[in-house]
């Protein structure tokens, strides 16, 4: 915390989903990790943003999880912030995956309520799929340099065990996925870093400076950056709405 500037018109974060995850041990906001969302928390409250935004997984919205949802939302909220919470479904918006995350962002006193991005309807139709984000890699031989590298580990009997379908959207890329990380649609073996890393819509030209485990802990954790950027530009609209409003009002 003591590196935080004096201030700033937007905070951004995602904090530890293992507590809330459908894989976790349902410890809620409650546990060690993702109790850690109290630190956003403080930085919001030093910082008075004009906006916030936090991620979060799917499992924060199940029923089993609603008093975590809620005590999110009323710390927030006790700051003075507007809050509000939608599910994204990546693939809407055209990252080649069938990954859903919660987005909650809280706008202060006097700022424009935030609407949330409107999916393009191209993707809705017709989500990217695995060959089409994966085809030109398929012959690529091995580089660690490009993060073109996979795990040789044993086959898992959960999500390892699960092969890319080229016609639809990828599955879900993991954090904790060493013998879970999905195996190519055509090849026998699993996907490569690379791989992983457009299916969460990097682009080639970001290249992760690690190992492989450390790597898929990387790309795994990541909001992708296509959809950030949907989020992003829905965050600086509500900002631009709220300059527009503040200067009609001075007229």
């Amino acid at each position: 915390m003591d590196t935080l500037p004096r201030s700033c018109a937007v905070v951004a974060g995602g904090f530890p989903c293992q507590d809330i995850s459908v894989n976790g041990k349902g410890a809620g906001v409650d546990g060690a990790r993702s109790g850690l969302y109290r630190a956003m928390v403080s930085a919001v409250s030093r910082l008075r943003p004009k906006i916030f935004v936090a991620e979060n997984v799917k499992g924060l919205l199940m029923r089993h999880n609603r008093a975590s949802l809620h005590q999110v939302v009323a710390d927030f909220s006790a700051l003075g912030y507007a809050v509000t919470y939608d599910l994204y479904q990546a693939s809407d918006y055209g990252v080649p995956q069938t990954r859903e995350r919660v987005f909650l962002v809280g706008t202060a006193p006097g700022v424009a309520p935030f609407k949330a991005p409107e999916p393009p309807a191209n993707f809705v139709l017709r989500p990217m799929t695995a060959i089409e984000a994966l085809d030109d890699l398929q012959e690529q031989p091995e580089a660690q340099e490009t993060n073109h590298t996979w795990s040789r580990a044993r086959r898992s009997l959960e999500q390892g065990d699960r092969r890319l379908r080229a016609s639809r959207p990828a599955y879900t890329i993991r954090a904790e996925c060493h013998g879970n990380i999905q195996y190519h649609y055509a090849l026998d073996r699993r996907i490569s870093m690379r791989e992983a890393a457009r299916i969460q819509s990097f682009p080639d030209s970001f290249l992760f400076q690690s190992k492989l485990r450390e790597t898929e802990r990387q790309v795994g954790n990541a909001v992708p950056p296509v959809l950030a950027w949907h989020i992003a530009s829905a965050v600086n609209a509500c900002l631009a709405t709220t300059v527009r409003e503040q200067e009609a009002n001075s007229i």
